[in-house]
């Protein structure tokens, strides 16, 4: 019999549980973005709680405040992308991308200091959520065209994947997390954390190089750049029918996010504490869509793995739009958390992976901001309608009115050929 060492028997336990040679996280470059991505998150879990929260509770919004809070954040959409996609594709991406985060982080820590200082109202939060919006604008969208310079193209579905899956970590411990610090702590306090996490994200990202050489192009002209970005988007049939379908996924993803906190705290009275623990599912949703959607897309093609993603959602919706205000309507707010989340991987990894498979590199920042620009144009108005809705003709009809929408949108999504013959990531067009 073989002398086992401890040496021998470590290194034997190593050897079972290390990652695949293959396996994109062994890529020191990318694992150190994947742990940025995850730390990043885990403070927006706290954001994404504590905001709406400090408006609802502390300040006591009604619906329709609630859906403009949404829209200031969606605003700067509308207003931005379009510039801030050609001055992207003339600059590094990578700075930009650290400055955001640095930006979002003040944003979010003025919100306990005007607390403080007995100043804050929905005015201030309007200001913060628009801030949020114009960070993200230009941020995110670089943010994402990093990613591309890192990942070979063939491995995007699998990269954003694997992001989502730093993201549900992060909504698994994350809003249990936020509910204990805003329980302790109250909603407005509780930001200093995502501040904090967000600078920390800045500073891992300060230490990723990336081999960027922007040519100087001396006859750049903005308007003329501005034109080729919006006509290699009209003229690209994936991109179109892309900016539609999820277009119309955001008037109703919005209509129902406006009212959901809402209808925890109001219909279901739950706790700022028990919103917080419900809002692990949606990480639990997270983490099932992240291991299992690059399997699906895979097998389904990433155009019939969009739509299910949009079904799943819908389902969610009507099932809280339904439910009871009792212990079984808690249990329907947590299955929708968990639909919400393994529909928007299953869109959304394939949606920027298609997006970005079809684009030449000197074009990414055109069109990603160009496609944020189509899709979150919807955005605004289905965040009004949402809280408008809910105003006048109460939260479930707001829920059932994203239901019916997203449901119906998912059937013309499946007699769309371009997308729902789509099996495997395309070529970057000339």
């Amino acid at each position: 019999m073989p002398k086992l060492s401890l040496k021998s028997i470590r290194q034997d336990i190593v050897k079972k549980t290390s990652l695949d040679a293959n396996d994109l996280l062994r890529d020191p470059v990318y694992r150190r973005l994947w742990i940025s991505i995850l730390i990043s998150s885990f403070g927006a879990q706290i954001t994404l709680l504590a905001l709406p929260l400090t408006a609802a509770v502390l300040l006591h919004a009604s619906p329709t405040q609630m859906g403009m809070l949404a829209f200031f954040e969606l605003v700067p959409y509308v207003l931005l992308s379009l510039p801030a996609g050609v001055w992207l594709d003339r600059v590094r991406k990578l700075p930009v991308y650290i400055w955001g985060e640095i930006a979002i982080s003040i944003a979010v820590a003025s919100v306990p200091i005007a607390w403080w200082c007995n100043l804050l109202n929905m005015m201030w939060l309007y200001l913060v959520g628009f801030m949020i919006g114009a960070v993200n604008t230009t941020a995110g969208t670089a943010a994402q065209i990093v990613l591309t310079q890192i990942v070979p193209r063939e491995r995007l579905i699998e990269a954003h994947a694997k992001n989502a899956l730093a993201s549900s970590g992060a909504e698994v411990a994350g809003p249990a997390t936020a509910g204990a610090l805003i329980k302790l702590l109250g909603a407005p306090l509780a930001l200093f954390a995502d501040a904090f996490l967000l600078l920390t994200s800045a500073t891992i990202l300060r230490k990723i190089q990336i081999n960027e050489i922007r040519a100087t192009d001396n006859t750049a002209d903005f308007w003329r750049d501005l034109k080729v970005g919006l006509n290699f988007v009209a003229n690209n049939q994936i991109l179109v029918n892309l900016a539609l379908i999820v277009g119309g996924w955001q008037v109703a993803y919005n209509a129902a996010l406006v009212v959901q906190i809402l209808f925890a705290t109001r219909t279901l009275g739950l706790s700022e504490h028990a919103v917080g623990l419900s809002y692990v599912c949606m990480g639990i949703g997270t983490i099932v869509a992240s291991a299992i959607g690059n399997k699906v897309s895979q097998k389904l093609g990433p155009g019939l793995c969009m739509i299910l993603g949009i079904f799943v959602c819908g389902f969610g919706w009507g099932v809280l739009a339904l439910a009871p205000a009792s212990a079984w309507g808690v249990a329907a707010f947590a299955l929708m958390l968990i639909c919400l989340a393994m529909g928007g991987v299953f869109i959304f990894i394939n949606f920027l992976a298609l997006r970005q498979s079809v684009t030449p590199e000197p074009l990414l920042g055109r069109m990603t901001s160009t496609m944020r620009w189509l899709i979150l144009i919807p955005a605004g108005p289905g965040a009004l309608l949402g809280g408008w809705l809910g105003e006048h003709f109460g939260l479930r009809h707001a829920l059932a009115f994203s239901s019916v929408f997203v449901l119906l949108l998912g059937l013309l999504a499946l007699r769309n050929k371009v997308i729902r013959n789509i099996k495997q990531l395309p070529t970057p067009h000339a």
